[in-house]
């Protein structure tokens, strides 16, 4: 059936579905009526029924995803939150609403009353007494195809399986797709069980703003939006950082925020414009500290989320359990490719990314360049959790220069599958320090450098009260959740990515 016959179609089953909603109307039947007072659900029904116990009876209430009219019994399958539940109906029960029955349809939110009894086939289902309609579902959903050839062998199509439509009406890839909805509760048990951690170790959660003057924390590009009472442009924020240091100078013993951020980048299968981060910072600390919290942290979430400390990844598994493997950003360049970069000017940096296949801007400097580097040579090799350390100072504007070791700083990200789940530092809070730092990034603007860490007047005024010795953490929740589910893109675990908007006329 080409693209012009299935929208004929369509228009045609959303037609009759209006004029069934007519007729509905017309018979003093409310299809959107004002509520239904539930008491059971499906997957508890079925897991505390037992042959010989009393007659119990139930309020259920969900969507009609199957269903088999038979004059004057039918049977349809109801889905709540928890699963799916069989519901038969019986003329002699129903009376009017009987009659009715036929004019609705898979899609259709119903609510029904009865008792729990078990089919001569086996299956647990509640025989219905009153049947109310609760929702008139006006669209007709994708609901999977079955065909069964001569030789048994079942075949499923599926036609809302296409990624983009999926992304786009997420709504309806939730009615079609139990397992996302799964994920998604999944993804919500990750961040209350971070919460549950921080909040027993004594972690304050606070709230920073949205809107800023000044966006910092990250090298990323901004968005900028239009403030009309104030007359100003404002940031949405690309990082929390600044302002949960500011709480610290306050004198807080550590807080932390789960957060949406914004960055103006590139779409990939990692990166998503609007993505949510957990940040921490704790006084007194180190990233030699954070290090065991994150070891801590995240394998405890994984044993909450799936029971065991080890994940499935493609045909291997994940393990997440302490301690993790712990090198320094050279040596695991050097371990994959036999380069050493220490102490390596910007030119044989240039001539070894080139000798490596590692595409660099004219502009780069050296940190951007062993950036680049690490990111074509190293980081896609980091299946098991690695803390990869000690990062150049010129990539690390906000993190602490290293204590033993000239011209890096302390700092470690966290690599699984392939990709960062994490950014520490031992955090900068010597106040001198930063603003040459933040001039060095004003001098790199200046030259064209479009992702730079811009200075902060009222941050560095904050330092110059004093901040104590600081260990500060990102988490990015969505990748995370990605390596913690085995789910391949970012999209995959958001529940409205960001997407082009559609061609108007789209149905």
């Amino acid at each position: 059936m080409d693209q012009q016959s299935d929208a004929r179609e369509l228009n045609d089953l959303m037609v009759r579905r209006r004029e069934e909603l007519a007729e509905l109307r017309a018979r003093g039947i409310d299809p959107y009526p004002h509520g239904f007072e539930r008491d059971a659900f499906s997957a508890a029904i079925k897991e505390t029924f037992r042959e010989g116990d009393p007659e119990r009876n139930v309020a259920i209430a969900g969507r009609i995803m199957s269903l088999r009219r038979m004059g004057k019994a039918s049977f349809f399958h109801l889905e709540d939150s928890q699963g799916r539940i069989q519901v038969y109906l019986k003329r002699d029960d129903l009376g009017e609403i009987y009659d009715s029955f036929r004019l609705m349809d898979i899609g259709d939110i119903v609510g029904v009353e009865g008792f729990v009894f078990r089919t001569r086939t086996g299956e647990v289902s509640v025989h219905a007494r009153k049947l109310a309609l609760l929702a008139k579902s006006l669209r007709p959903l994708p609901v999977p195809k079955e065909k069964v050839d001569e030789e048994g062998n079942r075949t499923v199509f599926d036609p809302f399986s296409d990624k983009e439509l999926r992304y786009r009406q997420r709504y309806v890839d939730l009615i079609t797709n139990p397992q996302v909805r799964e994920l998604f509760r999944r993804r919500a048990r990750i961040i209350t069980t971070i919460r549950r951690i921080f909040d027993s170790r004594g972690f304050l959660e606070v709230e920073t703003p949205v809107l800023q003057p000044q966006y910092g924390g990250a090298f990323a590009r901004p968005f900028v939006t239009h403030h009309n009472a104030l007359d100003i442009d404002l940031y949405l924020r690309i990082a929390d950082e600044l302002y949960l240091k500011r709480l610290i100078v306050g004198g807080y013993d550590g807080v932390y925020e789960i957060a949406k951020d914004f960055r103006n980048e590139g779409m990939d299968r990692s990166h998503n414009p609007e993505f949510t981060m957990m940040e921490l910072y704790v006084p007194y600390r180190d990233y030699i500290w954070m290090m065991t919290l994150v070891e801590e942290l995240i394998s405890e979430v994984a044993g909450a989320l799936n029971g065991r400390m080890q994940v499935a990844a493609g045909e291997g598994t994940i393990d997440f359990t302490p301690p993790w493997k712990r090198i320094t950003m050279f040596d695991a360049i050097l371990e994959h490719t036999g380069h050493s970069l220490r102490g390596k000017g910007d030119a044989e940096l240039r001539r070894i990314a080139k000798e490596l296949h590692v595409a660099v801007e004219a502009t780069d400097g050296a940190g951007k360049i062993i950036d680049a580097i690490f990111g074509g040579t190293v980081e896609h090799r980091l299946v098991q959790p690695t803390f990869i350390t000690d990062y150049p100072l010129e990539m690390s504007p906000l993190a602490k220069r290293h204590r033993s070791e000239e011209g890096l700083v302390e700092r470690f990200e966290a690599f699984c599958n392939g990709q960062e789940i994490c950014n520490s530092f031992s955090e900068l809070n010597d106040p001198l320090d930063q603003r040459a730092r933040f001039e060095e990034q004003m001098r790199a603007k200046a030259k064209g450098e479009a992702e730079i860490q811009p200075l902060d007047e009222d941050f560095l005024r904050a330092l110059e009260y004093g901040m104590p010795p600081t260990a500060g953490l990102g988490i990015g929740i969505d990748r995370l959740t990605m390596v913690l589910t085995g789910e391949e893109s970012i999209r995959d675990v958001i529940l409205f990515p960001q997407m082009k908007p559609e061609t108007p006329g789209t149905a």
